[in-house]
Order: structure tokens, then sequence, then C-alpha cells
């Protein structure tokens, strides 16, 4: 199914990309390729977008350990959704709509690759047991997979993992933000009364300013 529709296609013929772009979609592919899966599952982040019901976007970035996305087969894609503030505004979405795309960039070589498709979510998922304090399972069903060109990539590198992505036997560090004291009254119960073992409670110009200084 073509991407292109009437709008795409009067700005094709307004800046003479109607073969380009033509050829260009012959050459995006419906499932994962060995080569494009391996760079996949070598990422620890990707940025992740949904819509709502009222065609809202969202976009969100994903991180985690290295292989944290799986390819399960060409046509499967799944990811975790950790513990974060609350708002599920993609899981919600793609609930909704079951629509995404997924952007994996790598800084450092660099390199680009796009993929769209239709998402499910499951908290009974076989493989939540893989992910420790993963809540949610995503399985992405991939529609179309899209190489980039690059050359707009700042080259980059990775200076080391965030201490917040849960490992396997290790205590994770308690989220900075979850100690302000004005959230304390409406955090999930699981949260209550943590602060106190995690530093105290801290006011939010504190996080603030604690963010200012990439305390945060």
């Amino acid at each position: 199914m073509s991407l292109y529709g009437d709008t795409h296609r009067a700005l094709h013929e307004q800046f003479d990309t109607q073969r380009l772009a033509n050829l260009l979609e012959k050459m995006d592919a419906d499932e994962v390729r060995p080569q494009q899966q391996a760079f996949i599952e070598a990422r620890d982040m990707f940025w992740l977008a949904t819509v709502d019901l009222e065609g809202r976007p969202q976009c969100q970035y994903k991180g985690g350990a290295p292989g944290f996305v799986r390819v399960i087969d060409p046509k499967t894609i799944v990811f975790p959704s950790y513990d974060g503030n609350g708002r599920y505004h993609s899981m919600g979405n793609l609930q909704a709509t079951a629509h995404v795309g997924l952007l994996f960039l790598d800084f450092e070589t660099p390199n680009r690759l796009r993929v769209q498709g239709c998402a499910t979510l499951s908290a009974e998922d076989p493989l939540l047991a893989d992910y420790p304090e993963a809540e949610l399972i995503v399985r992405v069903a991939v529609t179309h997979v899209i190489v980039n060109c690059p050359r707009y990539l700042h080259k980059m590198q990775r200076v080391a993992q965030s201490a917040a992505v849960p490992v396997a036997q290790a205590e994770t560090p308690y989220a900075q933000w979850k100690r302000i004291d004005a959230l304390q009254s409406v955090l999930p119960k699981k949260d209550h009364g943590r602060a106190a073992g995690a530093g105290g409670l801290i006011s939010m110009e504190q996080w603030v300013a604690n963010l200012m200084k990439g305390e945060g």
C-alpha cells in the first residue's frame, strides 16, 4: 500500500520529484531484511511516532540496553514499555489506532532506518519475562521498511548508558521527579513512601535546577 496521497503527489509535481518518489517507493520493503535486523537490534534508542483518534500525533524517545528492540521475524518487531510519567500517550495512542512509525538512528556511523506498521500491546506477552521491570510488550506488524539517507545526521559518540535502564539483578535508581513534594498525593500506589528511601522530598524548583545540571 502506497504511503503517498494527493498532498504528497502535489508536492512531487511542484518540485519535480515524481519520478524519484515513485522509484524510491519501489525500493521500500514490507519486511525486515537480515542486515536491517542486525542494525535494529544493535540500537539502544529509537523514536516512536503514534497518532490518537483525533489525528493528533505524539513522538517519543524510547531508550534501553542494546538489543531491547527485537526482530522476532521479518514481519514482527517487539519492544518493551517501561515505567514512565504515567501519561501513556504513546501506548494509549497505539491501542486506539494501532498505526506507528519507528525511527532508528546510529549517530556514530551515521545511519538511519524507518519502519511503519500496526502495533498491539499486552501485559501478558510471554516476552515480558525477558525485560526486567517492563510493564507492557509492544508487537509491531511491519508494513513498510524505509532506508533513509543519513547526510543530515550529526555525528555523535555514545558516552554511557542511562542508569535508569532496568538491568536484571540490579536495583534501578528511583526517578528523581517522583520525589517532588507536590506530586506525592497523585503517584501510583506502588510509589507511595518511596521518596524517603531515595533521598527524600525535593521541590519542583530544585528538580528543575537539577535538570539544568544534568542530574534529573
